[in-house]
């Protein structure tokens, strides 16, 4: 009866474990996104700042990085490919 219990509350631990890791990994937060642009016709990699917008739903809401930046700045064409 023990071991049936411990393993039914090692089985939830790692179940919990396995959800925060996912949110963790996929959730809100500064994520690396790489997107072609239209205008410049070459690869960006951007930072994208990940919103959740509507429950389960993340929505780019600001770049903090590009790749293009300097001569090449990241325009509002591959911000739409976001």
């Amino acid at each position: 009866m023990k071991v049936i219990i411990a393993l039914e509350i090692g089985g939830v631990l790692i179940c919990w474990a396995v959800l925060a890791r996912a949110i963790w990994k996929w959730g809100p937060g500064l994520r690396r996104r790489s997107v072609h642009c239209p205008e410049k016709e070459r690869q960006a990699k951007l930072l994208a700042d990940q919103r959740e917008a509507e429950f389960g739903c993340l929505h780019v809401v600001g770049v903090s990085d590009c790749s293009l930046a300097g001569n090449l700045p990241c325009s509002k064409g591959c911000m739409t490919q976001l």
